[in-house]
């Protein structure tokens, strides 16, 4: 029942995404770096065109995965120097990208992801390939095993195109970190202003796809780190339910709040990459992706994000009840609580987590042994030197602690009565608010400015969320954050895609070197 669910989503969304169009870009993009258009020599704008459009050209030959690829790997060689989001491209992504044109030709596909393009996160394990979670210390051996949900997309003829940058330790390390730096990769900028951050953890996922270096991204998330990104670079981003993507393999922070998504340039390429990651295990439910009439959406505007931001959340307003919603403004309750609990918790949970997953790889064996690492080799420190939450996590409770315990039971409890109590007191479909701020400048001096408060109660109560793009401050992307109860991630993509189809918010980057310094607040 589950996975018919979701079948029948993506198939629902693949009829819309073709007879609607992909979403179109605003502007034309720069000829050096921004829009692929037809420079590709594929016949396809790598900017807009979407997996089923893909999938139907391969169909009736017109298209290889070997061309594809071989497009995407020219595109980064061309356009990463400037941006630094990919960190290494997979040696045998033409191999893999061949056997895909092989099923291709003799009818044997394995679903809507055979031959496209993807990259990982450089904290999901791949045989074979380094997987460091930007850091030195992993930097050695690559993992024996590929993660389980690099499993599932290599069985759904998916090619591995490489591995992203990321914030180092998915920005666990400092109390103030600079999101997308790391000691393996250096700093990812955001394509559309080059000297804006792309926001953390997922930084180079989220910077690969605004420039068109693979067709989907594969980020990670505690709280924030797919949304974030994907709202500061432009694209979508899915935080699905706790559980429904496995974690075996990827370097964790928290077990109670980790997971992976699917990141892409629109809901469709989200959805389809969902349903490989998850295995169709996705709740049943409402299908329908053309109806925003009727719909009942909270409208939680977060005014502290500042007045630019608050403009783009009104006129969304507007565009969502012209086309028939019923948009309310809420506020959900337990949100300073929450801030209070959540750090204190994680702070245990990555203890014995991080310990775990360091026993299974060469380098430091522990977080003790990982601390004195850091403090013994200078490249490290070259951004920010700092690694208090790690020493801070050395220190913390053990999970076995009972204050520890109550702490996450609270944590649990509220975090879902904030969404739960507010979606039944107003009716609503879904809870949105702006995923994020225009971004803000990168300085390792500085650090991040990064107190943006509405991924935590979706992260914190393991229920999904989904960034799609709504509009602009000057050139500066900012998203708009859709949440909903437990296991509703097929309605969240479904709504997401009508809401998507009608902001058709999207535009190319343009890679300029700056802008005035009013949006970086």
């Amino acid at each position: 029942m589950r996975k018919r669910g979701l079948a029948t989503l993506s198939a629902i969304l693949v009829v819309g995404s073709l007879c609607a169009g992909a979403p179109q870009p605003r502007a034309e993009a720069a000829d050096s770096g921004g829009g692929a258009g037809s420079s590709t020599g594929l016949g396809v704008d790598l900017d807009t065109v979407t997996i089923p459009e893909l999938q139907a050209r391969m169909a009736d030959g017109s298209l290889t995965s070997s061309a594809l690829t071989s497009a995407y790997l020219r595109r980064i060689k061309a356009i990463d120097p400037t941006i630094h989001a990919v960190l290494r491209t997979d040696p045998t992504a033409l191999r893999q990208a061949a056997a895909s044109d092989t099923r291709h030709r003799h009818g044997a596909t394995r679903g809507p992801l055979d031959g496209i393009p993807v990259l990982l996160k450089d904290n999901v394990n791949t045989r074979g390939l380094p997987t460091t979670a930007g850091s030195l210390a992993l930097a050695g051996s690559p993992p024996d095993t590929d993660a389980a949900l690099v499993t599932r997309l290599r069985d759904a003829g998916a090619v591995i195109l490489g591995k992203t940058n990321l914030s180092e330790w998915a920005n666990f390390r400092a109390t103030k970190p600079t999101s997308g730096w790391s000691a393996v990769g250096g700093q990812t900028n955001n394509p559309y202003v080059l000297d804006r951050n792309p926001c953390g953890s997922s930084a180079g996922s989220g910077a690969a796809l605004a420039a068109s270096l693979a067709q989907v991204a594969i980020g990670t998330e505690t709280d924030g780190s797919i949304v974030c990104p994907a709202g500061m670079n432009g694209v979508v981003g899915h935080k699905p339910s706790l559980g429904l993507v496995s974690q075996a393999g990827v370097v964790p922070i928290s077990a109670e709040q980790d997971t992976a998504g699917p990141m892409a340039r629109n809901v469709i390429d989200t959805a389809l990459t969902f349903s490989v990651l998850s295995g169709g295990r996705a709740a049943d439910g409402p299908t329908n992706p053309g109806a925003l009439r009727g719909k009942r959406i909270g409208l939680w505007r977060l005014p502290s994000l500042g007045p630019d931001v608050d403009a783009v959340m009104a006129r969304t307003a507007k565009q969502l009840r012209t086309a028939g919603a019923e948009v309310v403004e809420v506020t959900p309750p337990y949100q300073q609580r929450l801030s209070e609990l959540e750090f204190p918790a994680l702070l245990s949970e990555f203890h014995r987590d991080v310990d775990a997953y360091l026993a299974t790889r060469e380098g430091p064996r522990n977080l003790a042994e990982l601390i004195e690492f850091n403090r013994t080799h200078p490249a490290e420190q070259t951004c920010f030197a700092g690694q208090e939450l790690f020493e801070q996590a050395l220190a913390a409770p053990a999970t076995t602690d009972p204050e520890y315990r109550a702490r996450r039971a609270e944590l649990k409890d509220l975090s879902r009565r904030s969404i739960d109590e507010t979606m039944a007191t107003h009716h609503l479909d879904a809870i949105a608010s702006p995923t994020n701020p225009p971004a803000w400048t990168t300085d390792c001096a500085r650090g991040d400015n990064d107190v943006i408060p509405s991924s935590t109660p979706a992260a914190v109560a393991g229920y999904p969320s989904l960034s799609v793009p709504a509009g602009f401050v000057d050139e500066l992307p900012v998203g708009l954050l859709l949440m909903a109860g437990d296991h509703a991630d097929t309605e969240l993509l479904s709504l997401g895609a009508a809401v998507e189809r009608r902001l058709h918010a999207w535009r190319a980057p343009r890679y300029l070197p700056s802008v005035g310094t009013g949006a970086s607040r």
